[in-house]
């Protein structure tokens, strides 16, 4: 620390002695490290007002501005130095820094990464960049319920049966309405059997007693459009039982 204050006190003397000296740029970095934050400034701004093309003390002056949270100001700085020297490292730095204050992350995340091209495998530009990129990636989209009703057609398989609808059809019906009390009996009950508590036996119970009826005649060849096979549809509602028991529950 005092060799760092006897360098500012040279600094200093040298430019008070020659105004109109360049090291009033080393002497307004040596500041902005030291944390002398004001005076860097008004340094960096003294010697500028006599060299206006020295980027490293605009970069200087830039710099201790955004470290006072003068945010429009040091923007400003930092602009004229890109303009002039576009892969000048510090100063796109800083304008990332800037954006990055103010809120707007899809502005400081383009610095950014224009500054790790400039400085690749640079470890906490690359922690940044990273850090960015998963703030302003869209949130992934939740996969839609999709309920059985909507996987079959449960309607058009009755009504491709025929008429008369089957005993464990109704019992699924019975069970998509909710529990249905049922009311208590004098005569002791007798074996419960799965089917008594599952509406999906029932279901397969009655199809199989209704294929089992045989398939309806043949219609005449000048009557239209035969009916629905009700082959398929038994097939078709076997399969979705099947899918039914093999679900995760």
């Amino acid at each position: 620390m005092a060799s760092e204050s006897a360098r500012i006190l040279e600094l200093r003397r040298r430019v008070q002695a020659d105004p109109s000296s360049i090291a009033f740029a080393q002497l307004g970095e040596e500041l902005r490290r030291a944390g002398e934050n004001s005076e860097a400034i008004e340094v960096c701004r003294g010697g500028l007002a006599r060299h206006p093309g020295y980027l490293s003390a605009r970069v200087t002056l830039g710099r201790a501005l955004l470290e006072l949270d003068r945010l429009d100001d040091a923007h400003t700085e930092l602009s004229v130095v890109v303009t002039s020297a576009p892969d000048n490292l510090a100063a796109i730095r800083g304008l990332a820094e800037i954006h990055q204050r103010r809120g707007e992350i899809a502005e400081a995340l383009s610095h950014y990464r224009r500054a790790l091209e400039l400085a690749r495998h640079d470890p906490d530009l690359e922690e940044t960049v990273e850090r960015m990129e998963k703030e302003l990636a869209p949130p992934a989209a939740a996969e839609p319920e999709v309920s059985i009703e909507a996987l079959f057609d449960f309607d058009r398989l009755v009504e491709q049966l025929g008429a008369e609808t089957p005993p464990g059809v109704v019992a699924l019906d019975a069970m998509r309405e909710g529990p249905v009390a049922t009311p208590a009996t004098a005569a002791s009950p007798g074996p419960v059997t799965v089917a008594d508590h599952d509406p999906f036996a029932n279901l397969e119970a009655g199809l199989r007693a209704h294929e089992s009826q045989g398939a309806p005649p043949e219609a005449p060849q000048d009557a239209g459009p035969p009916a629905p096979d009700d082959t398929e549809a038994l097939v078709e509602l076997e399969h979705w039982l099947e899918a039914l028991r093999t679900a995760p529950r």
